[in-house]
Order: structure tokens, then sequence, then C-alpha cells
């Protein structure tokens, strides 16, 4: 079959593999079925397992008070599986705790099928978009932390933990009721603390910034990726293409809240409806400066479920003006690199991880072959969880 290995296409290849290693990728003879194709499996770098997968419709904000921590672990499981069956062979969760962390460990230990999972925990100030989630009156909420040195004790207790990364805010959000999308999200000084002390512990840090101001304190303090990004400047998008920091845009999460497709507050609505009105613009001349785009959806299975991830990669390229080889890139090497898998997924070679897809079409030649339905097989850590492989 033909293979597209992550960067480039190879041409008709065999391809084997012994367990989760892929051992051969090399030229072969001429497909004995010139309609498909094998790449390598998608790497969505912004993701946050714990939510509703269940059939019908949960409230998002009352669901995770009302339902135990046991229970959300299982629906986690359900995205995450949910997800590899569509192509996702790798997911990076961005609001992890103890729950993903064990979920990581379950699928990595094969006690659990499941896709290759990083997790980033949250280190958010008292009254930030993360705390936010939860209402006021809500004694148990997640863990918060104020002042420089309280912010590097919740790094620490995080690295403890086994955490991946480290995730924080440096703007307010959407989703999150309460705030505005730009009110200050943490000083200066507290997040030097997060990024030092996390980069200490050998932990990347990503920075959800939907704001000028936001994205300006998160570029000039080092942090390793920005999600959202969503009202970039020239002069920003030059700053992160010349340091190599990734931008995941979550661009269908933040399309459908403002158009008030999905069930949210008229708060979140209006807040996503102003960040959209500028932020296609923008983003595009970003990606024209050279900024490094990568699959980052923001699903949670109430606004973007767990296979979306195709639909997202194409937003990607209609707004963002790229073309097709770029948007797969963007969803296989080049994002697995930006979550720290660069030697183990998104690319097909000897020697990395066995995930792939078998597909019809030729997705890094049209953008509109990448999807869902056209899923012949997937493979993940070697193993057939979705369709059926080929016979000539």
């Amino acid at each position: 079959m033909t293979v597209w290995d992550g960067r480039r296409d190879l041409g008709p290849c065999a391809v084997e593999w012994e367990g989760d290693r892929l051992t051969v990728v090399e030229p072969g003879p001429g497909p004995a079925r010139p309609d498909i194709c094998v790449i390598p499996g998608l790497v969505d770098t912004h993701v946050h397992l714990v939510g509703h997968a269940g059939p019908g419709h949960a409230d998002f904000a009352t669901w995770p008070l009302t339902t135990t921590r046991e229970e959300q672990v299982l629906h986690g499981l359900a995205h995450a599986q949910q997800a590899m069956r569509s192509g996702v062979t790798t997911l990076r969760d961005l609001a992890g705790d103890a729950a993903q962390i064990a979920l990581r460990r379950a699928f990595d230990a094969a006690l659990l099928e499941g896709p290759r999972l990083v997790v980033h925990c949250v280190v958010g100030m008292t009254g930030g978009h993360c705390d936010l989630f939860v209402p006021p009156a809500v004694a148990n909420r997640p863990p918060t932390a104020d002042g420089q040195d309280e912010c590097r004790r919740l790094v620490r207790t995080w690295a403890r933990a086994g955490t991946d990364g480290i995730k924080i805010t440096t703007s307010g959000g959407v989703l999150s009721l309460g705030d505005r999308s730009e009110w200050r999200n943490y000083t200066r000084g507290e997040v030097q603390a997060i990024v030092d002390e996390a980069h200490a512990l050998g932990l990347p840090v990503a920075a959800h910034a939907h704001t000028e101001a936001g994205i300006a304190v998160a570029l000039e303090e080092g942090v390793d990726s920005i999600e959202h990004g969503t009202l970039m400047t020239a002069e920003q998008a030059a700053r992160a293409a010349g340091a190599g920091t990734t931008v995941a845009p979550t661009l269908l999460i933040n399309d459908v809240i403002a158009a008030g497709s999905v069930a949210v507050p008229a708060e979140a609505q209006d807040k996503a409806a102003r960040l959209v009105a500028q932020r296609d613009k923008r983003l595009r001349d970003a990606a024209d400066l050279g900024v490094e785009f990568v699959l980052g959806t923001d699903a949670n299975g109430h606004h973007v479920a767990f296979g979306d991830q195709m639909a997202e990669a194409r937003r990607m390229g209609e707004v963002l003006g790229l073309g097709a080889a770029q948007v797969l890139r963007a969803a296989t090497s080049r994002a697995a690199q930006a979550i720290g898998l660069g030697r183990v997924a998104g690319t097909l070679a000897p020697g990395y991880g066995a995930d792939l897809l078998v597909m019809r079409g030729r997705p890094w030649l049209d953008g509109a072959d990448l999807r869902t339905e056209h899923l012949v097989a997937v493979i993940s850590r070697g193993r057939l969880v979705a369709g059926a492989l080929p016979t000539a």
C-alpha cells in the first residue's frame, strides 16, 4: 500500500510490526489496492477526557458535581477508546490529575486497551479560568495555588504524582463562568515561578491564552506551547515561530459555542463570539509568519466529540490556509514532537510505535479525504482496534 510516513509520500511500501514496534517500512511492490493508503495515527495535543461519554445529553457544569470520581474515570476511559477507534492513537490531556495518570499507566501496562496518553496537571489561581468551572458555593474543588511559593509547591506535588507536564492559564476563558477572556490569570512573578519550577523538574508547560496580554506573558516566560492563541499579534507570531513554540488553535469548539449550536450559557456564547470575530485573520497571519500549528481540539465529549479530530484538522486547513500535507503533519509528526513523543508516535519508520491508519484516498493530497468515514482499519500499539486489515 502507498505510505505517507508523517512527513512525505514514500510510495508503495511494505509495513510490518512486532508488538508495539514498527520493524519494516520499506519500498515494496505496487499496491494491490490502489484506492487505500497508510498514514500514522493522529495526535490530539489538547483534550479533556473526563466528561460525559454516555448516551443523551448531560449538563456540562453539573455533571462533574453529581458524578462520583470513580464513574468519571470510566467515562474518561470510554472517551480515550472512542478517540482511538476514530484514528487518534495519541492524546494529551490538559486538565489531568490522578485519574488521567491512572489511565495512562493502565494503557501503558496493557491492563486496558487505549491510546498513548500524555497528562498535564493544572496549576491555576483562586478565581482563575480553571477554578471557575466549579460554582463558588461548592467546597470540594480542584487545588489552586496563589503566590510564588504555593505555585512552586503545586508543581512539585503534581510532579510527585507522576504528571508529564504542567498546564497554566494566562488569560480568562470561555466556558469558565464569571470571568472574561481578557482577565489576567497570575502575575508575572507567579508565571515565572511555575515555568522555572516545572522546567527544573523536566516538565514542559502548556499555557491556555486567548488574549494578546496572556499570549505575551506566556511567550516571554518561555512556555513550551500555546493553547488557543486566539488573538495572537504579528509580533507574537514572529516570536513564537522563532522559538519553535507550537500553537493548538482549538477552532471547532469556539465555532460551535459562538454559533450557539451546543448548549452553553449565554455568557459563554458571547465570549466565544467576540473572540471568533477576530480570530481567523490573526491566526492565518500567524501561519503565514511561520507559526507551527498542531492539532488540538479541546475535546471534552460535551462540545467537541472524541471522533471530531479529523473535522478539526480540515477546519485548520480552511482557517489557517494550510495545504493538505501541512495539515496532516500538524496532526501527526509535528504534534507528536510538540508533546514529547517525537521519537515514538506520529511517524512511520522502524523503531517507532506501531500506530497506523489504513484509509481510502490520499489525505496528504486532498484534505477532504481526511475523514473518519474513510477509515478502513486502525492499529494502536500494534493491535487492531477498529475495522479490518485489507486483503489483496
